[in-house]
Parts: C-alpha cells; structure tokens; sequence
C-alpha cells in the first residue's frame, strides 16, 4: 500500500514537474534566441571596445593594463575584467565580432536563468517562471546583451552576489557575506562604481535579516566591507603604483590614475544634480559631452554606425570634428532628469514597461504575511529587490551622463517584483481577500503607462494599443467577478489573458534589435532601429578613402614605431581593427586627455616613435595646432579619393608627415 500510493503521489506530481520544466525550458529558448539570432550581423559592434581586445591580445603587458591601441599608449577608459573575458573569448574562438559578442549573450541567457532560481526559491514556480519572462523580454537587457558593452556582465555578476546575500542572511554565515562582497568587487571591476548600486539592497538585508546579534551583524558587515575594498581596489592600487613610463596612460582621466578616473569621468561626472548636493563638481567631459561632435562609444554620423561590421572588415566612424545633423547628448539620448524621466520617449521603451506593475508588486508582496523577526524568506526577497530598484530608479531619473544601457541594471529587480506581485495578488485574489483588488488595479495601471509610451509611436501604437487594452478590459472583467461564486476558472483565463497583453509591446520593443543592427555605439531598442537603412554588404570593403588611406600610411611609416597617430580613439579604433598596427590616439578616447605636451611630442618624432598624424583640418588643441604647423601636409590624393573624405562622410580630415 505505501508503494502504491508513493507511485501515486509520484504520478500527480511529475505532470505539474514535467509542466514547470517545459515551461522553463520555453523561457530560456526564447532567451537563446533573442540573444543569439543573427547575432553575427553584429560585426565588431562598438569599435572602440573591440580594438581594445585585439590590442590586448598582442602581448601580456597590454592584456594586464587593458591598453587601447597595440603600442600600449593609452588604456580604456574601464576596468580590465569585463575585456578579459572578451580576450579570452577571442583568444579560444579567433578575433571576430562573434567572439566579442558572445559573453555578454551568454551572460544574458545565464541571468534570465538564474533570476528563475531566485525568485521561485522564495515565492514559487509560477513566480519564478514570470520572473525569467519578464526579464527575457526587457528589451535594453537585450540590445546591451547583443553589443560588446560590458553591462550584461555586471548584472549576472550581481545576481550571483544576491544569491550569496540571500544565503548570508537567510544562515547569518559571514562566509556567504564575504562571497557577497567578493562578488560585488568582482563586478566593481567590470563596470566600477555601477557596480555598488546594489550594495544598499545587500548590506540592508543582511543587517535586517540576519538571525544573529546585532553587534555580530555590523561585525560581519565591517569585515565584508574590508574584503569588499580589498578586492574591488587591488587591481587599482597595482596600476597606479606602477611608474608613469612603465604602464599606458589611463585614458579620460585627468592625472594619469586608476583612481581618478573611478572618483572623476566614471565617478561624479556621472552624477548629475546629485554632485550639487553634496558640493561637488563634475568632472572631465560630463558638463561638455553635448558639445562633442561625437559622443562617447557612438560613431558619427548616423548612418555609418549602423553599418554591419563583417570579420575582417571595417568600416570607421566619423571622427570628432564630423558635423551632426542633430547634436547628441545626454538630454538628448535620456531626456531631461524629473521624476518621470524613466517614462520619456528615450527611456520609456526601454526598461518601463512593467515598472508600474513592479511598484506595486513591491506592496503586494511584502503584504502578504505579517512582519515578524526573524524576517520571513518573502520579506528578505522584498528588501533585496525594492532596495535594488527603488535606489536605482532615483539615480537613473536624476543623473547627469548616462547611456540607456545602463538601464538593463534595472531589469532584473523590475523582473523578480513582477513575479513575485503576480504570486501575491494571484493568491489574495484567489482567497478573496480586498488586497486582490491589487491585481486589476496593477493591470490598469501598467496598461495606461504602456498605452502612454506608445503614444509616442503613432505606427506602432495604433496595432499595439489595442493589444494593450485587452489587460484594462481584462482588469475591469476581474473586478467584477471578484463578487461571483465558483468562477475561478475564467478568472485565472482573464488573468493571464491579460498579462500576456502587457507583455506584447515589449516583447515588440526586445525583437527591434534582432530584427535590424543594433546601435553599435549606444545599445538601445525601439522602432527607430528598423528606420535606418541597411548599407549594402560591400559598404566596409569599399569605404571611400580607407584602402588607399591605411596603403599610404603603411608605405610611408618609415620604420616607426606606431602607424600612425589621431586626435582620438574613434579615429584611431577602425585603423587598429584593420591592420593590427598600433595607431596613437593623442588624446584617449575624446581627444581631451592632455597625455603628452608639445615637447614630449617632438621628441617622440625624434626618436622615431611616429611620423604620421591624421587630425582635424581644424585643429581643436595646442597638440594638432603644433603638428599642423611644424609637419608637411600630406596632398589628399596621395592617400584618399579627392572627390571625398576619408574616416567617414563629412569628415574634414588632414594627414601630416612629421621628422623627414
């Protein structure tokens, strides 16, 4: 009889198991596909990154530092980690675009994974599984994810590092704290600062949460801190220890440290109104970014970014002096800093569709029992995802220079708040408690947001919208059953019905950069992707003036050390990308950073370190106005087609040879 009824159990359990896997399984395919598809058509995606990892591929020292160009001039302006993995990847599957993109899609897949893990363990498989849906379908998690920037690398390094939080205060072990902070410095050396966005969330569950002392708690939480510093500043203290002349300059900072450039261009440049709290003053390019030609990480103009970047191909971007049709900055990519910038037409479709339903998720969940100490499992969740949200929604909505990618941090506290309100309204509704009142006003209120944002799309609003107020009619059906008897049934159809609805724009947004390029120097999605024309499939191989361009450099190089020298690394990145040659960007990644003085300059052509300078026809420093006037102009048709620039449409470049 035991056996009997073992077997029976077993065969009611296995079809809601089997149920739950494929389902799963359906989530992390979709997940594959959206990360993956065409993922080729990529290129090499953002050229400045992408140079960096075949320069640190040349030789250790440039590996170690990170260096931008192979000569091992200047550095990039991130930490080293996230380009490791990208160099490791290259280094097993051979340089290719594919290669650099394919850590971030893995990492992206692996998230979606490991969120399902999360938030089922503490609010249940229905929850868990809606949770990885919402994540999936977040559409900057997947244009960033589709792109060598390194953000979707943070965020799985972060979910790690919850999983060790949630642990640590669930058993009070330090030892599962200490795996927590190592995490989070690990990430510190991913993304730097972005990456103790999370710590509030951390620190706070484990202080509230933990089943020990209170005294016990903050000792824990000092040593953490420790290891937290050890590990996230021991690479910068090597690097800045290390002589001046022994290592690359650090690019875009503003005294050749490690340090400073975490404190000042990725620090509180990127603060924004918050530095006038607090009596500081932005730094480095931040207050001057609108006034760039060519904004960070983003090839001018327009239509060649979006040009496809084929395995041995390349086509370069526009340098800094290109005219733009329309100058961008961070208002212009973000839009104003207010409380509802999160909302706008630029950040909206990225991030927000489920936001509201998240909020209020927040409050659902945390209701679902009553509070007591130790703090139930649900209660622990509740404080490491809202703390992981709410902080991040005030930054994002306020902050001064920063890019829509940086949204995808968001994505998985929005994500895991989703599943978990769903659970909870789902079951107050269930028991017929006032609070599953919840779970129509959710709908409502998230469809009429979504409805908003598509108000900015006329084209795409006028099919999409209607899908969206399936969930208000849906909504408004539940609000009225909710007084009928034995209805259960058409209840959860209506519910679903209607958070199936709430998930079509996204999913709408998510599948834009699949379906067209994705921007290679800003990821981002959305309806303009699908806009841009697609250049034809020989545009690299053919770029007006870059054959006869990089044919004259490499015949009149003359023994130099590098090939040649620009104002700047977008110039700089597509020669490097081509030949493998180093290419000096005088003034890092912007052309602002002052590395070398005139003098120091002269005597670099002296010694034969380069002869060949390619700048501005308006010199915008002392650096390119010196050249200019002590270097013989190269006559245009020697090295570019006369009837056109070369290095990009509209660029007014000038080619310089220096020391004989």
């Amino acid at each position: 009889m035991q056996i009997t009824s073992t077997n029976q159990n077993a065969s009611r359990i296995m079809p809601r198991f089997s149920r739950e896997r494929l389902a799963f399984a359906a989530i992390l395919l979709l997940a594959v596909f959206l990360h993956f598809f065409r993922l080729e058509q990529e290129g090499f995606a953002n050229f400045y990154y992408a140079a960096t990892v075949k320069s640190m591929l040349t030789n250790w020292h440039n590996f170690f530092f990170a260096s931008f160009d192979p000569g091992g001039f200047v550095t990039v302006d991130k930490p080293p980690l996230g380009f490791w993995i990208q160099a490791g990847s290259a280094a097993l599957l051979g340089f290719s675009g594919l290669a650099l993109l394919l850590p971030q899609a893995l990492a992206g897949v692996l998230s979606v994974a490991l969120l399902y893990f999360l938030v089922r363990r503490v609010f249940g498989i229905g929850a868990g599984l809606i949770a990885a849906l919402a994540l999936t379908l977040t559409p900057i998690s997947i244009a960033a994810n589709r792109n060598n920037t390194i953000d979707g690398l943070l965020v799985f390094t972060s979910l790690l590092a919850a999983y060790a939080a949630m642990l640590a205060a669930e058993r009070g072990k330090l030892r599962w704290l200490m795996a927590c902070a190592i995490l989070v410095g690990i990430g510190f050396n991913i993304k730097m600062l972005q990456a103790f966005m999370v710590l509030p969330a951390f620190f706070a569950l484990y202080f509230f949460a933990a089943p020990l002392a209170w005294w016990k708690r903050l000792a824990h939480l000092a040593v953490a801190t420790i290891v937290l510093a050890v590990v996230s500043f021991a690479y910068i203290a090597v690097v800045d220890l290390t002589p001046a002349n022994a290592r690359p300059f650090i690019g875009s900072s503003r005294n050749n440290t490690m340090s400073e450039l975490v404190i000042g261009h990725n620090g509180i440049s990127r603060l924004g109104v918050f530095a006038n709290l607090f009596g500081l003053r932005a730094t480095n390019n931040a207050p001057q970014i609108a006034q760039l030609p060519a904004p960070k990480n983003q090839p001018a103009p327009p239509q060649s970014k979006q040009q496809p970047q084929p395995k041995n191909q390349f086509a370069p971007p526009a340098p800094p002096n290109a005219p733009q049709s329309a100058p961008r900055g961070p208002n212009d990519e973000n839009g104003a800093p207010d409380a509802l910038r999160l909302f706008n037409k630029q950040l909206g479709g990225q991030a927000s569709w489920l936001l509201p339903f998240a909020l209020i998720g927040i409050i659902a969940a945390a209701w679902q029992m009553r509070v007591r100490l130790p703090l139930a499992r649900e209660h622990q969740s509740i404080i490491l995802w809202a703390l992981w949200l709410v902080p991040q929604l005030i930054f994002f909505s306020w902050a001064g220079l920063i890019h829509r990618y940086y949204l995808e941090m968001l994505s998985p506290a929005i994500a895991a708040l989703v599943g978990a309100g769903v659970a909870a309204m789902w079951r107050d509704d269930r028991e017929k408690k006032w609070r599953g009142m919840l779970l129509p006003f959710a709908l409502i209120i998230t469809a009429l947001v979504q409805i908003a944002l598509l108000a900015e799309y006329p084209e795409w609003g006028k099919w999409l919208t209607p899908v969206v107020a399936v969930s208000i009619v849906g909504a408004l059906a539940l609000f009225v059953l909710k007084f009928a008897h034995r209805l259960f049934n058409l209840q959860s159809l209506i519910s679903g019905f209607s958070l199936v609805a709430l998930l079509i724009a996204p999913a709408a947004w998510s599948l834009t950069p699949v379906l067209s390029l994705g921007d290679s120097g800003l990821p981002f999605a959305g309806p303009e992707l699908l806009t841009r024309a697609r250049p034809p499939q020989n545009a690299n191989a053919n770029a007006i003036g870059d054959a006869r361009l990089i044919e004259y450099l490499k015949a009149n190089r003359n023994g130099a050390r590098f090939l040649a020298a620009t104002l700047n690394a977008n110039t700089a990145a597509p020669i490097i990308l081509a030949t493998g040659e180093p290419v000096m960007a005088l003034g890092g990644f912007s052309g602002r950073d002052e590395i070398l003085t005139t003098e120091q300059l002269a005597a670099r052509i002296a010694q034969n370190d380069v002869r060949l300078f390619l700048l501005p026809a308006q010199q915008p420093n002392e650096l390119a106005r010196w050249i200019a006037q002590n270097c013989a102009s190269v006559p245009r048709n020697a090295w570019s087609d006369a009837a056109r620039p070369a290095i990009g449409p509209n660029s007014a470049q000038e080619l310089y040879r220096c020391g004989g």
